[in-house]
């Protein structure tokens, strides 16, 4: 019996300890320093990479080459659009696969950072919501309104609960150690006043009734209740602070470049720059910075938002689009991260003491009690070096640089010094060929035969496609009588049509008479041109083309798309008002409807053969071709330089939108000067903002690839080339 007992009471206690170090090691918390896993602080490094814009076959990659560049947390935004297209009905699959995302990290070795939002942003399309979303009734986005509420609850929930039952949250052994709810919400709650403050609170504590066992955040709420942790995003963070004393420094957006929009230049932020900033903020206290983006990827299909925002998303990020690296960025924020990790224990055990060097010089330093000493040494001077005595020795700082000492002696790392060469891109011909091109010109004449929808006045374009094609016919026609004086050859008739945007393209009897667009700046455009009227009944046929719905703005789910008037000038009797008469509508495009991306689809199509020798220029056109895939493991990239603007697929699967637009612009180049304000070059003016379109490797079968392209403005698709993307580094 004794035995026994002595038997069961080391029973209980191995199982207490076991049972104690399970939940030690599967804890996340916060104090005033740090964010504390398995009851450590950590200085934690994050990248944001969006599993929707990579492949499942490049994720491993892209991840791995993470880990390699020092971070310790893959930072994604969770996009509810593209898993819930329709209410109830969810899309967990290939590109989307959340799960097999957030489990290829852990598998890898690091962190998530999961931000649920589910108002992303992102330059996404619709900032990440389903446009469904808009026509549940009573709704009104991102205040304290009951059905937006209880739909963003609902996703929430969802996503949590996948979470749950794949035990991914660190608080079960998973590698999930923060969540986020909302994303920048703070301006607009201003403007919102006490519905905004209300919607905040109930946001942060529907969030923490979700038990998921590690903090959440918000960033840019500085009313953020407790126990969210209100956060930081920006080019520079150095000036933040949590609005509570014991909430941890983060740092959630760390602009590693920016994104580029058709029809403006190409930004890149010089790598010196981004690495004071962050030097910056971890010397005042900071103690997780994440990279947005550390690979931006590519907006695959209709996901681009803005409107306007490039099918490349690369944003400058130290991997690129094709998920290559790109140097001198990757590198020196490599050397930067070790650097920091150093210093860790200094850093997360000790508030910084601060020591004017001089005029722009000051030293901060990190004393923890069991003698572990780390400084920052920095010059603020955006134009001169300086020469700074610390601790009985002299170091040399150049202009606005900070040198980091992890033993208070040693300068291990300078922000300004980089020792890596800038990457050579070069894009290479492959050895595929895209010949024997077809073509199906989408057909004009029969739209109003066609069209099932009919209203007195022009309909707003979103609300009547619901965002199911980028294109929506507006259709009428109007009696010209045979007494019209221009009919003799005088006083020539014109049309005005105008566009709540995104462009427009004008057809009379069948005949193209121009386009308008707008640009990001204007959405709104308008088009004045002749009108080639006839005597009897003519045709008029407007297409209109949404380019991506907004993403960011004061209720922007509430903005307008598509024609608003139109107007025949010129006539006998003066102007002619068309704008409220009988309209006929067809939403998308014949071509769409006839599923002609289908790899292997049945369609009784009858594609022409296009000669180059003959072929013409027409507007509205669907071409195809075939091809087989280049030998070698390269990434690949279409070079669309020859077209106009249109869509383009691969075997079915959407590459993305594309517009030969150039650069418009102040471009400069960008050579690192120093400056405290937002360090954006800007490049490539007088160039078409975005030439070449990625397309995965994944998405290729060895021989008979299929590619089809529809192009509004009368591109030649002969000189359309398939090239590979290389990169080389230089030897220092």
């Amino acid at each position: 019996m004794e035995t026994n007992s002595v038997s069961k009471l080391l029973l209980l206690v191995f199982t207490v300890l076991f049972v104690g170090s399970e939940l030690i090691h599967c804890s996340v918390t916060y104090d005033r320093k740090a964010i504390i896993i398995n009851g450590q602080r950590r200085i934690l490094i994050s990248g944001s990479i969006h599993y929707p814009r990579s492949t499942p076959e490049m994720w491993e990659d892209l991840i791995g080459k993470a880990k390699d560049g020092g971070l310790d947390v893959i930072d994604t935004y969770v996009f509810w659009n593209v898993h819930e297209p329709s209410p109830g009905n969810y899309n967990f699959e290939g590109r989307y696969d959340l799960v097999r995302f957030i489990k290829t990290v852990q598998r890898v070795g690091l962190y998530v950072h999961l931000r649920i939002g589910p108002y992303v942003c992102a330059e996404w399309n619709f900032g990440g919501f389903p446009v469904w979303l808009n026509y549940v009734p009573g709704i009104s986005f991102r205040t304290d309104n009951g059905p937006f509420k209880a739909a963003m609850q609902g996703f929430t929930q969802k996503i949590v609960q996948m979470m749950k039952n794949e035990k991914l949250f660190q608080s079960q052994g998973g590698p999930i150690i923060l969540s986020q709810i909302e994303n920048e919400y703070g301006p607009e709650s201003r403007q919102l006043g006490a519905d905004g403050h209300a919607y905040t609170n109930w946001a942060a504590k529907m969030a923490v009734g979700l038990g998921t066992g590690v903090p959440w955040v918000m960033c840019k709420q500085d009313d953020a209740p407790d126990p969210v942790i209100n956060t930081c995003n920006g080019f520079y963070c150095d000036y933040f602070s949590p609005n509570k004393p014991y909430k941890p420094n983060l740092w959630t957006e760390s602009w590693s470049g920016w994104f580029t929009e058709f029809g403006g230049p190409i930004y890149q932020r010089p790598v010196q720059d981004l690495a004071f900033a962050v030097a910056r903020f971890v010397q005042k206290g900071g103690s997780l910075f994440n990279y947005y983006m550390y690979h931006g990827g590519t907006n695959f299909g209709r996901s681009a938002g803005g409107p306007f925002i490039t099918t490349s998303y690369d944003y400058d990020a130290p991997i690129d689009e094709y998920g290559l690296i790109r140097e001198p960025k990757y590198g020196h924020l490599k050397d930067l991260h070790k650097a920091i990790k150093q210093c860790e224990h200094a850093l997360v055990s000790s508030d910084p003491t601060v020591t004017s060097l001089g005029t722009y010089e000051q030293a901060h330093v990190f004393s923890s009690k069991n003698g572990a000493c780390a400084a920052f040494l920095a010059n603020y001077h955006s134009n001169s070096a300086a020469r700074v005595k610390f601790n009985n020795r002299n170091y040399d700082l150049p202009p606005w640089s900070i040198s980091i000492l992890p033993d208070c002696r040693t300068d291990v790392f300078n922000t300004a010094r980089v020792r890596f060469q800038t990457s050579q891109i070069q894009m290479l011909p492959s050895n595929s060929r895209l010949l024997s091109w077809e073509t199906y010109d989408e057909d004009v004449s029969s739209l109003a035969e066609s069209s099932k929808i009919t209203a007195s006045g022009l309909l707003e374009q979103i609300s009547t496609t619901r965002d199911t094609s980028d294109y929506l016919w507006y259709i009428t026609s109007v009696d010209i009588s045979s007494s019209e004086s221009f009919l003799r050859g005088r006083n020539k008739p014109s049309i005005t049509v105008h566009s709540a945007g995104h462009a427009v393209h004008v057809f009379i009897n069948g005949q193209f008479s121009g386009s308008a667009f707008g640009t990001s700046k204007d959405r709104s455009c308008t088009f004045n041109g002749p009108a080639n009227l006839r005597a009897g009944t003519n045709k008029i046929a407007l297409l209109s083309v949404a380019v991506g719905l907004p993403n960011v703005g004061f209720h922007f789910e509430t903005w307008k798309a598509g024609i608003t008037g139109v107007l025949l000038n010129g006539l006998d009797h003066g102007q002619k008002d068309l704008t409220w008469q009988k309209w006929s509508y067809q939403i998308g495009l014949r071509g769409e409807a006839m599923n002609l991306v289908a790899p292997n689809g049945v369609s009784s199509v009858d594609w022409e053969k296009d000669s180059l020798a003959v072929r013409s220029q027409s507007q509205l056109k669907w071409h195809k071709a075939y091809f087989n895939a280049p030998e070698g493991v390269e990434p690949l990239a279409l070079d669309l330089s020859s077209m106009g603007k249109g869509q383009v697929w691969i075997n079915g699967q959407s590459i993305g939108r594309y517009w030969m637009v150039y650069a418009k612009g102040s471009c400069s180049s960008c050579n690192y000067a120093g400056t405290y304000r937002p360090a954006k070059c800007q490049l490539g003016c007088g160039q078409p903002t975005q030439r070449w379109y990625h397309v995965p490797r994944s998405w290729l079968r060895p021989t008979k690839n299929l590619i089809v392209v529809f192009e509004e403005l009368g591109g030649n698709p002969w000189k359309i080339a398939l090239v590979k993307r290389t990169t080389h580094t230089p030897a220092n």
